[in-house]
C-alpha cells in the first residue's frame, strides 16, 4: 500500500499549523496512520537548517545560500521521513514543501525558476504532493496574524511586497495545476476552515484507498 502525500501551503498566518492538527484528527479517527511534519525542518539535522534560516542575523543571507539550504533540508526530510512513511502507506500532512520554495524564494526573492526546477527534481526525482491545500487569505491579515504571534521570524520581516508575490505566485501554481490543488478560504473564521477540510476528507480517503 502507498501512502497518501499532502502538503499545507500559504503566507504567514493563514492558520496552516492549526489545521493540519485537525486534519490529522480526522484521519486518525478512521484509524489511519497520520505523520505529521514541516519544512524547513522535519528531523533533527533539518531543525538545524531551519534555525539557520529563520533566525535574524547580522550578516544577509545570499539568495542562493537561502535556496541551496532549503532544498539541502529537504534532502534529509525525505530520506529521513517523508519516503519512508509514504512506504509504510501512512498520511503524511506537510507544513510547507516545494511549492513554498517557488513562493518565497521564486516569487518572494525573485530567484529563476529554472533552478528551483533543477533542484526539485534532482532532490525530489518523480515524488510530488497528491494533494496541496493552498490556505489564501489577503496579505495585511496574514501579516497582522504573524504579528500577534509574538516575535518575528527572518522571513516574517519582509515589507508587503515580498508577501505580495509570495500569494501571487501561490495562485498561479494554482491555476496552472488544479487537479492538485484544493484552494482554502483561510481569512474565514476556524469553524468555516475546518468545514472546508471536512468536505476534502471523502477525496483523501479516495485517493488513499486507489
Amino acid at each position: 500500500m502507498t501512502g497518501l502525500f499532502v502538503t499545507l501551503e500559504g503566507p504567514e498566518g493563514a492558520g496552516k499549523s492549526t489545521n493540519r492538527e485537525y486534519l490529522a484528527e480526522q484521519l486518525r479517527s478512521r484509524d489511519i496512520e497520520v505523520v505529521l511534519t514541516r519544512e524547513p525542518g522535519g528531523t533533527p539535522l533539518a531543525e538545524k537548517i531551519r534555525e539557520l534560516l529563520l533566525a535574524p542575523g547580522d550578516e544577509p543571507m545570499a539568495s542562493d545560500t537561502e535556496l541551496l539550504l532549503m532544498f539541502a533540508a529537504r534532502a534529509q526530510h525525505l530520506a529521513q521521513v517523508i519516503r519512508p512513511a509514504l512506504a509504510r502507506g501512512a498520511v503524511v500532512l506537510c507544513d510547507r514543501f516545494t511549492d513554498a520554495t517557488y513562493a518565497y524564494q521564486g516569487g518572494g526573492r525573485g530567484v529563476d525558476v529554472a533552478r528551483i526546477a533543477l533542484l526539485e527534481q534532482f532532490v525530489q526525482g518523480d515524488l510530488r504532493p497528491d494533494f496541496t491545500l493552498l490556505f489564501d487569505l489577503p496579505v495585511e491579515v496574514g501579516l497582522a496574524r504573524a504579528a500577534n504571534r509574538g516575535r518575528l521570524d527572518r522571513f516574517e520581516t519582509e515589507g508587503r511586497a515580498f508577501f505580495e508575490a509570495v500569494r501571487a505566485c501561490y495562485l498561479a501554481r494554482l491555476a496552472a495545476a488544479p487537479e492538485r490543488y484544493r484552494l482554502i478560504d483561510a481569512a474565514q473564521a476556524l469553524p468555516a476552515v475546518q468545514r472546508q477540510l471536512d468536505a476534502l476528507v471523502p477525496a483523501l480517503l479516495e485517493r488513499l484507498g486507489d
